[in-house]
């Protein structure tokens, strides 16, 4: 069976913790990030756990991660 291979835009925006939760990062911090004040770019830099909803398709396409 040949190896199957990982989705490489998927793999650039989320990463698996050890103990298993997919995380993401929020949207929205380069698009006009001229005209944000530097407060409100610091509430993108966080990162959170995908809804459980997407986490199937998107371990899907991250098998060996």
């Amino acid at each position: 069976m040949p190896k199957m291979k990982t989705h490489k835009g998927a793999q650039k925006r989320f990463h698996i913790t050890g103990g298993g939760k997919i995380m993401r990062v929020k949207v929205g911090k380069s698009h006009f990030r001229r005209r944000k004040k530097t407060s409100t770019k610091g509430l993108y830099d966080e990162t959170i756990p995908l809804h459980p909803a997407d986490a199937k398709r998107i371990k899907r396409v991250l098998p060996y991660r």
